[in-house]
């Protein structure tokens, strides 16, 4: 396979052509002191309790977020979708990273979890 079939195959794993939804960007600034993006905030304890996932489960979520969802795409913010269009989303794009169910479920939490925090 050329080096074009490659890029070509790559892209159309990540849903880079044609597949994918249009996405969010982060915008940078106004970053909370215990880190984190304001748009995609580290899981708190109050995360959790609102959400009523345990905190390990989020940080987990957040965690596969910052380092996967932005690898094909652009990153989607949670508030730019709802909870049914995320649930929706989330099975094609964890396939295309490779990832396993229960990464999926920890990503969908964590989004969640943030809208919620928000009070979305």
């Amino acid at each position: 396979m050329t080096w074009l079939g490659l890029v070509a195959c790559g892209l159309v794993s990540c849903g880079g052509i044609g597949g994918a939804p249009e996405l969010g960007d982060m915008e940078a600034g106004g970053e909370p002191a215990e880190g984190g993006i304001k748009e995609v905030p580290n899981p708190s304890a109050s995360m959790a309790a609102k959400s009523r996932k345990p905190i390990g489960q989020l940080q987990r979520g957040h965690e596969i977020y910052m380092l996967k969802c932005g690898e094909c795409h652009v990153y989607q913010l949670p508030q730019n979708l709802d909870v049914d269009e995320w649930q929706e989303a989330m099975p094609k794009m964890i396939r295309h990273a490779g990832l396993e169910s229960a990464d999926e479920k920890a990503v969908l939490d964590y989004v969640v979890a943030v809208k919620i925090e928000r009070g979305e």
